[in-house]
């Protein structure tokens, strides 16, 4: 049985953010480069002013940068995706739609799982939209191919969409 949304303004926590940033291997992967950033452009800096090791030195600084730059441009990225998640979650209309595919993704292992990959359509403005929800929860029943859900988006904008409840 689906369960109906609550009206809005849904109480969702802002920490709820972290948890989806937590399981998004861009996120995951911008955190490695910052480190690896953190790690190389001070240590490039160094041996730069050592003048005798400078041919490691720059090159390490460079990329340094460039991994903290990289870095920092894909968290902020999916941390915004993440916020627009949230937002849609609080605030969203809802309406009724189906489950289209459900996969695993093989390709990407986050603590020892494979995030599941929920693709769903749904109706607003007279057109259909498709969104795509992911989890490292193991789908159950309810989120099989074919089954009814309900999909929160905003009105103004219907790509931004969710699952309810989220997965």
């Amino acid at each position: 049985m689906l369960t109906t949304p609550p009206l809005p303004p849904r109480p969702i926590s802002g920490r709820f953010v972290w948890r989806l940033l937590l399981t998004d291997g861009w996120a995951i992967a911008a955190l490695v480069f910052a480190l690896l950033g953190v790690v190389f452009a001070p240590l490039g800096l160094g041996l730069t002013v050592a003048m005798v090791t400078a041919f490691i030195g720059i090159p390490f600084a460079i990329l340094g940068v460039a991994f903290l730059g990289l870095a920092i441009g894909a968290f902020v990225w999916r941390y915004r995706e993440a916020r627009m998640t949230v937002r849609v979650l609080r605030e969203g209309d809802a309406v009724r739609g189906e489950i289209v595919e459900v996969l695993e993704n093989y390709s990407v292992t986050i603590h020892g799982r494979h995030p599941w990959e929920i693709d769903y359509e749904f109706q607003a403005g007279g057109q259909v939209h498709r969104g795509r929800a992911r989890t490292l929860n193991t789908p159950g029943a309810r989120l099989r191919p074919g089954s009814p859900t309900f999909v929160l988006y905003l009105p103004g904008s219907p790509e931004n969409s969710a699952l309810y409840p989220h997965p």
